[in-house]
């Protein structure tokens, strides 16, 4: 079912595959980064490149994009943060000793976590490490970051007063199976959530509803009261890794190794709705104006009906493995191990949807607003956790 579509630009510029993709909080650019040791900036204006970032000595990662800097990470244990007008590399973050998986901004910090085991701190704008969080016994994958002012109450926060000067936390996943909480100004280990039996792939924060929700290589989603440390709930369902999710609207939907993605009802735990057609594992997904969009290994972008499951687009073009997908002004964007950037024109369908949720009385449909970013291990990281997890 579904039809095909075909993009609308095409963008070859990298001379290797495209690990991560980032949209900038003002929607102007977005930001791509290699297997070729570069990142590239792009308008998405006209799609067309306006920054290359040259400066790693091995493959990148991941990126992230701010309106007036970019960062990136590497294999070749450093981060890097670019200004996204003259492409000069303003800031090298060095002293981790293997491969930066994953970086994360949050107000004047900056996050990484490594294949060194550790997950560290540093200060955006001094190029200087503030914190180092050792103690997972593998590599981390994956990172979220929320303030205790978020989630406790005033009378539970006077019980921290070690921890008075920063409620900053940062929450790890790890190959070692477990999920590790840590306060960002002492660097402690504040909570160790045990209970997954497989590597923690992809971590999704709800902090106003006290929640965490992890995914795992154990074919299992987590629910965890963030402050308590409880594990609520347990997804069973999926027959592989869960890869990625997005929460939306009290939504959780998960993408699997096992070729679909699943939706669920987190205050039930309710499986709702399943999602099939890819040919491969679902690496990427995304919800959009009534629709979930998701990237697959099989090399193909998919778009569902997020309440019915019926597949009303397929956008093939792609050659390997679609590793991230954003969305912007009814546009899609998709990038892929094959080194393309790909844009697809969706504004009609989004069009159909946004009728469609008008109609619906009230409480039926589902807010057409983005969610949490989808947390995904690319291929690169992919394949390194499958090395991990055969030693």
């Amino acid at each position: 079912m579904g039809n095909s579509g075909s993009a609308v630009k095409v963008c070859t510029d990298h001379q290797g595959g495209i690990n991560w993709l980032s949209l900038s909080p003002d929607g102007q650019r977005l930001l791509t980064g290699s297997e070729d040791g570069t990142a590239r900036l792009w308008s998405t204006a006209d799609s067309q490149c306006h920054g290359h970032f040259q400066g790693h000595e091995s493959y990148i990662t991941f990126c992230h994009l701010e309106n007036e800097a970019a960062f990136t990470c590497s294999a070749d244990h450093t981060i890097r943060k670019w200004d996204v007008v003259t492409g000069q590399c303003l800031a090298i973050y060095r002293g981790h000793t293997s491969i930066v998986n994953r970086i994360l901004v949050a107000k004047d910090y900056l996050f990484s976590g490594s294949y060194d085991r550790t997950a560290r701190c540093w200060s955006v704008d001094k190029e200087k490490q503030i914190q180092e969080f050792r103690g997972h016994r593998n590599c981390v994958l994956t990172l979220a970051h929320y303030s205790s002012r978020d989630v406790l109450e005033e009378e539970e926060e006077q019980e921290e007063e070690e921890e008075k000067v920063s409620r900053d936390l940062l929450v790890t996943g790890s190959t070692d199976c477990t999920v590790k909480v840590w306060w960002v100004s002492s660097g402690r280990c504040y909570q160790t959530l045990l209970g997954h039996t497989g590597a923690v792939l992809c971590l999704i924060l709800d902090a106003p509803n006290r929640e965490l929700f992890s995914g795992s290589t154990d074919y299992t989603i987590r629910t965890w009261n963030i402050v308590t440390g409880e594990q609520l709930k347990v997804f069973k369902e999926h027959q592989g890794s869960v890869i990625c999710l997005e929460l939306v609207n009290r939504h959780l939907y998960s993408g699997s190794a096992d070729r679909t993605v699943k939706c669920w009802f987190v205050d039930t735990g309710e499986r709702i709705q399943t999602y099939k057609a890819h040919k491969h594992s679902v690496s990427t997904l995304k919800y959009h104006a009534g629709i979930l969009f998701t990237g697959s290994g099989d090399a193909c972008a998919r778009a569902f009906n997020s309440r019915s499951g019926v597949l009303q687009k397929i956008f093939r073009g792609h050659k390997f493995i679609i590793n991230c997908i954003q969305i912007h002004n009814e546009l899609l964007y998709t990038a892929s191990h094959d080194g393309t950037l790909r844009v697809w024109d969706i504004r009609g369908m989004c069009k159909r949807n946004k009728r469609r949720l008008k109609k619906e009385r009230p409480g039926q449909g589902r807010s057409s607003q983005k969610g949490s970013l989808s947390r995904l291990f690319n291929n690169k990281v992919g394949c390194m956790v499958q090395q991990e997890n055969g030693e």
